[in-house]
């Protein structure tokens, strides 16, 4: 068993996005319960959240933003930029302390004091750009994590793994030039999906130039599609850059009963997934792996997969 921390807080909840909408306080509620039930919160160690100082928040987005959303909740605006962003007026602190709490979770496990860690925080992250929100996301949990590997621990060979059923664009913008960050997702089309990025010719820029790497999946792809894309182009993709440390977009919402995907995955390939990501970092990057939800909007399919993810992470 490796130690492995879990970030959960009840704080998460408390950014309220309205009737209706499918990032909702509930999804988190039934992955707690979910963890509960099966004994994983007391198998692991509890990750505090905290807020960081605007500096960090800044190593990925403009002032200018940062002071943009922290006005726009305190004065009450339903939402940020696009309709999909709800915010409600404590939005802004609790997106604070779910990066502050990513960026924590990643700080214990590049030390070593914990081999393995899973963030279920709220709002996601992996649509928001440096200046402005998209798709339900506030803050970029995970581009904040890497910018702290990078800056406090000298790391320079990152991996993002992203398996999201829609396209990390603002992680993709984060690191498009930085060869220190290879970012791989596997996501729907975009040709179908929002948010429209992520084809397979961006593939990065100037020095980031072959440190992006997409793999559209065409409506309906299923398990054996995801096994081959991980065989084909994932695992010697990897091996090549032989990262540090990896830091996975942990989204659920490509499994076949996902309202908002339009992929096929059954519960058993994000095991599957979770085990060959472990696999990978034992090999190159001393075991180490931080998970971050994303997606994911069945809250049946979230209180199954969440945990086995957890799981695996332990024991893989």
């Amino acid at each position: 068993m490796h130690p492995t921390g879990i970030l959960l807080d009840e704080r998460f909840r408390r950014h309220a996005t309205g009737p209706g909408h499918p990032e909702s306080p509930n999804r988190l509620k039934v992955i707690e319960e979910a963890l509960g039930a099966t004994g994983l919160l007391e198998e692991c160690v509890a990750l505090p959240a905290a807020v960081p100082p605007d500096t960090l928040l800044q190593s990925v987005h403009t002032h200018d933003y940062l002071t943009r959303l922290d006005a726009a909740c305190r004065q009450g605006y339903p939402y940020i930029d696009v309709p999909d962003s709800a915010i409600c007026p404590e939005s802004y602190d609790i997106a604070r302390l779910a990066a502050g709490g990513v960026m924590e979770a990643a700080r214990r496990v590049a030390r070593g004091d914990l081999r393995r860690a899973f963030c279920a925080v709220r709002p996601p992250g992996h649509h928001a750009e440096a200046d402005r929100s998209m798709g339900f996301c506030l803050l970029n949990n995970v581009a904040l994590a890497a910018m702290v590997l990078k800056s406090e621990f000298k790391l320079d060979r990152l991996l993002v793994l992203d398996f999201d059923v829609h396209h990390c664009n603002g992680t993709q913008n984060t690191f498009l030039a930085d060869p220190g960050v290879l970012v791989i997702s596997l996501h729907g089309h975009p040709a179908y999906l929002y948010p429209g990025t992520g084809f397979e010719t961006e593939t990065g820029i100037g020095k980031g130039q072959g440190y992006t790497m997409n793999i559209p999946l065409d409506p309906g792809a299923g398990d054996d599609d995801v096994r081959e894309a991980f065989k084909s182009r994932v695992v010697p993709a990897v091996g090549r850059f032989a990262p540090q440390m990896i830091l996975l977009s942990a989204g659920f919402d490509a499994h076949r009963d996902d309202p908002l995907g339009n992929l096929a995955y059954s519960d058993e390939i994000f095991v599957w997934m979770t085990e060959l990501v472990c696999e990978l970092a034992e090999r190159h990057a001393q075991g180490r792996v931080v998970s971050i939800l994303e997606g994911g909007y069945n809250p049946e399919v979230l209180a199954r997969c969440v945990p086995e993810h957890v799981r695996t992470l332990r024991t893989a």
